[in-house]
């Protein structure tokens, strides 16, 4: 699952999300603790991908945004959290929409990427989902941006995206 907009509040600036800028105002969403609870009952893997360029861009720095992980990791008992700190005129291959971070965490993990979801809150979350075999659920929170393409599942919080996963999917999948 992507971090930001999904597990903790972003600050909303003409529309568009911003990360918490310290772990003073990171805001975890009120449904998450129960979510990831029963994702967690059916044996999913709780994986977290994301974004973080404001490190490239200067706005913010690693020691930072490593700290708000850590404690997303630790709170949530999260199975991983995997960041790419690039800017996207880097070209790498784990910022999303390209699935470097999804491909290093399912070798990690040994998971079967068309067993599993991505849930995110932007289209480059969606996109990276379509282009690493998962299925995306893309929660909408009705940014002023780009919306994503092609099939996805939509869900308006982390609560509807984990019902859609354990009301339509039983099996074991992973996130």
């Amino acid at each position: 699952m992507d971090r930001d907009g999904v597990l903790n509040k972003v600050d909303i600036i003409n529309g568009k999300p911003f990360p918490p800028d310290s772990l003073k105002n990171l805001e975890i969403y009120d449904d998450v603790y129960s979510s990831l609870e029963k994702l967690r009952k059916y044996n999913y893997k709780l994986i977290v991908v994301t974004n973080q360029p404001d490190i490239a861009r200067g706005k913010t720095d690693f020691l930072t945004v490593s700290k708000i992980n850590a404690y997303l990791y630790h709170t949530l008992k999260l199975d991983g959290i995997y960041m790419c700190t690039h800017d996207s005129t880097d070209f790498c291959s784990c910022r999303k929409p390209r699935p470097g971070m999804i491909y290093q965490a399912a070798n990690d993990f040994g998971l079967s990427l068309t067993n599993s979801f991505l849930i995110g809150d932007r289209w480059r979350d969606v996109e990276a989902a379509q282009n690493s075999g998962c299925e995306p659920i893309f929660i909408n929170r009705k940014y002023c941006e780009k919306l994503p393409t092609g099939k996805f599942l939509i869900a308006n919080s982390l609560q509807e995206a984990t019902n859609l996963i354990l009301l339509g999917n039983l099996n074991e999948r992973n996130i």
